[in-house]
């Protein structure tokens, strides 16, 4: 039970991850360190968290302009 649960939590994570990414490029926006945070997934039973990570101050003021 528990691995099934982990391996969903994982697929969620990256269907998560996918779409936050494609969000942000339709507005020409690269979020270049986006991914699922690694440590995150080394545990018994991973537990997936996204990792948004750093960018330019370009990208996070046009971020922030789309977002508004």
């Amino acid at each position: 039970m528990k691995a099934q649960h982990s391996a969903l939590c994982v697929e969620e994570a990256e269907v998560t991850v996918k779409e936050l990414r494609a969000a942000p490029e339709k507005a020409g926006i690269t979020l270049p360190s986006l991914r699922i945070d690694p440590p995150s997934l080394a545990r018994e039973a991973p537990c997936p968290r996204v990792e948004l990570g750093g960018c330019s101050i370009e990208i996070a003021a046009r971020l922030a302009a789309a977002l508004r």
